[in-house]
């Protein structure tokens, strides 16, 4: 346990998104938003003129800052950098996916969710439980 990853406890932790202009509104209008002194955001709002390339930098820097932890994207959007996000493998911060009012969510193209159903899959093999 003494190698688990903490959450930075002087300062609370964000939350960032890399979605469509919807889902982000919606979460800066609960609160999520934030701006640094050096006109930093912890969000991404993903539209057609984004580039592959815009989303994959946004990915890397917040998945990168010391402040986030949790990192909320659209799936859609994880699926342009699918190869970004099941390479990801950091406790902190967690990676969750996310549906669009566009795109419905698919769990066959969840990474986070397909490890946990390995990992259960796993345990009850090795502990001869179904």
């Amino acid at each position: 346990m003494a190698n688990r990853a903490q959450i930075p406890t002087s300062n609370s932790a964000l939350i960032a998104m890399i979605a469509d202009e919807d889902t982000v509104v919606g979460f800066l209008l609960a609160g999520v938003g934030n701006v640094d002194l050096r006109r930093k955001t912890n969000y991404l709002i993903v539209d057609s003129k984004t580039t592959v390339k815009q989303i994959e930098d946004a990915f890397k820097e917040f998945t990168t800052r010391e402040d986030i932890a949790v990192v909320l994207i659209s799936q859609y959007v994880a699926n342009m950098i699918r190869f970004l996000v099941d390479s990801y493998n950091k406790p902190v911060p967690a990676i969750l996916e996310i549906p669009s009012k566009d795109h419905p969510y698919d769990p066959a193209h969840d990474s986070i969710l397909s490890r946990v159903k390995y990992l259960f899959s796993t345990e009850s093999v090795a502990s001869g439980r179904r």
